[in-house]
């Protein structure tokens, strides 16, 4: 039985939305597993015949708590997608974003860690744009001084997504197993209002690219989960070494983020000073004022 319970957030952009709320291989069977989602705290299990469950739970219960998914009578819609259960507490559309390269059999697909930050769901969406703080906060992985310099770059709305492509940025250690430093030729996408992926030519086969993804699960208004997705071609490196790198990466970010005031983004452009280096940042709060968004944001005019 889909659910029928109003939600508690009242933004109906994001209440019909898709949101990721755990790696598929991290969900411990025939016991609720708990979080929260838009202000509302959620279970999700799996059975041993492989069904995926999601439910309201009315309050916190104890870990490792068993359930018997035949009780629970309002069920929410559930996508099993990508490696993670994605929730709805609404009216979800009937398909996620596509990910073809998902598919490709010589891929390594794999979440690379989920972080809590205190931060909005935007924001952090927003910093993951930012290729401007590249050589400052990620010196020696993702930039390094004095290759400072954001070139133009083309950032347009296609087929209701942000696309962000020419991002060329000189880059000491894109991946790890990338052996000099190359300037790399970045193209970003945002699907859905807090999902952001980085798509970058492969060291492995440079006609196919690797993704990096987060998919910004809004805990609360100024409170989120950060799943950190990776998938990329890659025969050298071992899944820590990749998921190391990558956390070593958001853990640079973390301070940053719970440190902007404040923790909503606004939407109105007047309200911080962009540069030429925001112009995708600038996008996606346009976009998310144009979509009517205020959920983790503070809406144009407020």
């Amino acid at each position: 039985m889909v659910s029928v319970t109003q939600p508690v957030c009242s933004d109906p952009v994001i209440v019909n939305q898709w949101h990721a709320v755990c790696a598929t291989d991290e969900i411990r069977c025939s016991v609720v597993n708990q979080t929260l989602l838009l202000d509302e705290t959620i279970g999700f299990t799996v059975t041993p015949e492989g069904e995926h469950v999601a439910w309201r739970l009315p309050a916190a219960v104890p870990p490792n708590e068993a359930v018997d998914p035949a009780q629970i009578y309002e069920r929410l819609p559930i996508k099993v997608e990508y490696g993670y259960l994605w929730v709805c507490l609404g009216d979800p559309p009937e398909h996620l974003f596509a990910m073809p390269e998902f598919d490709d059999p010589e891929r390594r697909n794999m979440n690379a860690g989920t972080l809590t930050v205190t931060s909005s769901a935007p924001r952090a969406v927003e910093n993951f744009l930012d290729l401007g703080h590249f050589p400052y906060v990620h010196a020696g992985l993702l930039g390094v001084e004095p290759f400072t310099e954001v070139v133009d770059y083309d950032v347009e709305v296609v087929d209701g997504e942000i696309i962000a492509s020419k991002c060329d940025f000189y880059v000491p250690k894109v991946g790890t197993n990338f052996g000099e430093p190359i300037v790399a030729r970045y193209r970003y996408r945002v699907p859905s209002p807090f999902c952001v992926m980085l798509y970058y030519d492969s060291v492995l086969d440079p006609s196919r690219e690797d993704i990096v993804g987060v998919w910004v699960q809004p805990m609360t208004a100024e409170l989120v989960r950060a799943h950190n997705y990776m998938g990329v071609l890659d025969e050298t490196s071992t899944d820590n070494d990749i998921k190391r790198y990558q956390l070593e990466i958001f853990a640079q970010d973390k301070p940053i983020l719970e440190n902007q005031h404040p923790k909503r983004l606004p939407l109105d452009p007047r309200a911080e000073t962009p540069i030429r280096a925001d112009r995708s940042g600038i996008a996606y709060r346009q976009w998310l004022s144009d979509l009517g968004v205020t959920y983790g944001v503070i809406p144009e005019g407020s």
